[in-house]
């Protein structure tokens, strides 16, 4: 065992002592855990240990608060707003090997997970129960991630976010205590909201090692359409109206003529390079084909094209396979480059006027852009596709996502729909919330008063 230098002998002798085999020190391991899939730099923790149980993170965190180490929870890595760099150096504590699934209680809808359970492991277990669980931010991510950056993603639209798929938490508390923040029951008024509390807490107010979760059954009958629309603004009015009807869409993602013309050229698809409208709607055969109808209404009335129709369960996958593709597409359109993502959430009424105030502003860039997002319920997110040496191209990226996010605020919207804040949008909280932020600095001293819990994320101290 080698020491080294930010970490001292006695302490990798408890985490030796602690984890066995499963303490790295190696420095490819450590950069592993240390980068983003964003253009967030690589920051390597001092160690990187894998958590088996319950008891061993409780074991951890007394180490780490006895010789003052930083500590942070990491899943599969797949967040984008550097929300698991270790700013502070410390012990990356990896969660994935916690991935047992401990109970489904079928009548109940709802099961339980350790925190490393991947939302597709989930699934595949449960698709001979009849069951489900919708929420899908398109990355195959841990659900303890999920629950930790408030996740939502595609479905979004109809079946919530992680806010309201979490019916309880057990949590490693700063102090180490090992807590259970609700019961199974579907709704509780007992004392305070501990659960939404730690959910989007991005690790740094506890460790959550186990989460139960709302189930839904599978639809009867499921059916997705693909449509191109001239213009953006039709594109968009017809989500907007496709809401405010009423209609319980399960999925509507847009994709502007940019990010089409990524997928086509990354998936090996031949999609008119228009703004497009991916839908997918649920239910028995009769609502669905009900529900198809009015949006293919409303999509000829705003320029909408022939809607493509994928009814078998293999052409619906290679569609939602390309569109949960669309990042890396995006980031291809240049040999080398990185990307920058970033997502903003408006009040639907306000949704075409912003979304079309970013495409002028993206039309007149230098630099490669797409749109895509999560319309049906305000949110949408932009790609930056950078060259990783340019300066200049960074400070047009950092302009235009001022601009974006000023435009989305000044719509009384939010600055993240579902990153979360990370290290990128520590301002633009503060711009959004004000003394709400000091109101979550107290609960962060008050829970963590040593900062050793993810430090450095949300914001700063």
């Amino acid at each position: 065992m080698t020491e080294t230098a930010a970490l001292p002998q006695p302490f990798l002798a408890g985490l030796e002592a602690i984890f066995a085999g499963r303490l790295h020190l190696g420095q490819a391991m450590r950069r592993q855990h240390g980068g983003s899939e964003s253009h967030f730099a690589t920051v390597a923790p001092d160690a990187v240990v894998f958590a088996h149980s319950t008891e061993e993170v409780v074991a951890l965190v007394k180490l780490c608060n006895e010789h003052l180490v930083p500590l942070i929870p990491y899943g599969a890595g797949t967040s984008i707003e550097g929300n698991t760099t270790p700013v502070r150096g410390g012990v990356c504590l990896d969660l994935s090997e916690m991935d047992a699934i401990v109970e489904v209680n079928a009548d109940d809808l709802d099961c339980t997970v350790q925190a490393g359970v991947r939302r597709e492991q989930l699934n595949e277990a449960l698709r001979h129960s009849g069951l489900f669980f919708p929420i899908d931010p398109g990355a195959n991510a841990t659900l303890g991630g999920m629950a930790s950056t408030r996740a939502s993603g595609t479905n979004a639209v109809r079946y919530g976010t992680m806010r309201e798929a979490v019916l309880s938490l057990r949590v490693v508390t700063p102090d180490g205590r090992d807590i259970r923040t609700s019961r199974r029951a579907r709704k509780s008024a007992a004392g305070y909201d501990l659960t939404r509390l730690m959910i989007g807490s991005e690790g740094t107010l506890g460790v959550i090692t186990e989460i139960t979760l709302r189930l839904h059954g599978i639809p009867e009958a499921i059916s997705a359409a693909v449509c191109s629309f001239e213009t953006l603004a039709g594109a968009v009015d017809t989500v907007v109206q496709t809401i405010q009807c009423g209609v319980p869409i399960a999925r509507v993602e847009i994709l502007d003529d940019m990010q089409m013309r990524a997928i086509n050229r990354w998936s090996k698809l031949d999609y008119p390079e228009l703004t497009t409208l991916f839908f997918e709607f649920h239910g028995t055969e009769a609502s669905v084909a009900e529900q198809a109808e009015t949006v293919r209404e409303l999509a000829s009335a705003n320029g909408g094209g022939e809607f493509k129709w994928s009814n078998l369960p293999e052409e619906r996958s290679k569609l939602w396979e390309a569109r949960h593709q669309a990042y890396y597409a995006a980031v291809g359109l240049r040999t080398g480059a990185v990307g920058w993502p970033t997502d903003v959430c408006v009040p639907i009424s306000r949704l075409a006027e912003c979304i079309g105030e970013t495409k002028r502003d993206l039309e007149g860039a230098s630099i490669p852009a797409t749109i895509l997002g999560h319309v049906g319920d305000g949110n949408f997110h932009v790609v930056f596709v950078l060259d990783p040496d340019s300066k200049e191209e960074a400070a047009e990226a950092e302009h235009l996502n001022r601009r974006l996010v000023e435009r989305a605020l000044a719509m009384d919207g939010t600055c993240t729909g579902e990153h979360g804040i990370g290290l990128g949008k520590q301002d633009w909280l503060v711009a959004e919330l004000g003394e709400a932020v000091d109101l979550m600095r107290t609960i962060k001293r008050a829970l963590d008063p040593k900062d050793l819990f993810n430090p450095g994320k949300i914001f700063s101290l």
